[in-house]
């Protein structure tokens, strides 16, 4: 078995012998129609993040509360995701806030008391209930959601991480580039968001005209740049946990004579590695979901 399979693309697809004899075959299974093994993996990821929130919208319709192990481990990651980053990172832009903080004078002191006690409870059950930042909470859930299902794919065996393919994460980085556009034109404007690129300074008009368009194209760049790590990032970091899997692996096959020695400290090493691995998943999904927040504050929310 190749020790890098983890790591490569490609339209051949090990599996165990026993399979492979039951399709008659003594080499490794070729998918058919042009299919690669990251393709299916990304259908894989899509269609269990699908059956599991579905599953999981189900059971929490009508306010009931979410019940067993599996279901509230779901629910608590999908709050986590709000809660943590979606609503901190995006936060409340500033004409999202009421204009109406202070009662009119003219009113009497209890009035203006009774006002802002009620200003107060609409703002609680604002930030607790409907937030402003959750219109952009489906998109944040289901780019966490797919790159962590595509992560822990590649903790089973003969499976693999489409996100150790700079072509999945490239795509991915994409949408999220999209997105920003989308939601930055959706607040100010497709000429707005442009403009507001560029953040507000208060120059001459001569050197403003010189200035301010160099000034765009490097935050244009920059703002291109981010989105081109934030591609490189997810890759690099899932293709190196898979590549010391496979150096670990290989030690097994150059053992020789001090197989006693080196096939134990092989193996206790990929579990090690493993467990890393399951760490990193999480983690790097997170770190996707919380940079795509923050890519969106820095678009709805402009200099």
């Amino acid at each position: 078995m190749d020790p890098f399979h983890h790591v490569r693309d490609g339209s051949e697809w090990e599996l165990p012998q026993f399979v492979l004899n039951f399709f008659g075959r003594d080499t490794q299974f070729v998918l058919p129609f042009g299919l690669t093994k990251y393709m299916v993996l990304q259908v894989v990821a899509a269609v269990l993040a699908f059956l599991v929130f579905r599953g999981l919208s189900q059971r929490v319709a009508g306010g009931k509360p979410v019940k067993g192990v599996f279901w509230n481990f779901w629910e608590m990651l999908a709050l986590y995701v709000r809660d943590e980053i979606v609503r901190p990172s995006i936060g409340i832009p500033h004409d999202d806030h009421g204009h109406d903080d202070h009662g009119h004078a003219d009113a009497g002191h209890e009035h203006g008391s009774s006002v802002k006690d009620s200003h107060a409870a609409e703002a609680h059950s604002a930030v607790e209930v409907g937030h402003p930042a959750d219109k952009y909470l489906p998109f944040v859930w289901s780019v966490f959601f797919y790159v962590l299902f595509c992560n822990l794919l590649g903790a089973l065996p003969l499976m693999g991480s489409p996100t150790a393919n700079i072509n999945v994460t490239a795509v991915l980085a994409l949408m999220v580039f999209i997105h920003v556009v989308m939601y930055g034109s959706q607040k100010s404007g497709f000429g707005g968001y442009l403009k507001s690129l560029v953040p507000h300074m208060d120059l001459p008009g001569p050197i403003a005209v010189l200035l301010l368009p160099m000034i765009w194209v490097i935050e244009a760049g920059g703002l291109l740049i981010k989105h081109g790590v934030l591609a490189i990032r997810l890759f690099a970091n899932i293709m190196a946990g898979h590549t010391v899997l496979g150096v670990f692996l290989g030690f097994i096959a150059l053992a020789g004579s001090l197989w006693p020695v080196v096939i134990p400290a092989s193996i206790l090493g990929q579990v090690g590695i493993g467990m890393l691995e399951l760490f990193v998943a999480f983690l790097q999904a997170y770190v996707f979901a919380l940079l795509t927040s923050l890519f969106i504050s820095a678009a709805v929310n402009p200099h």
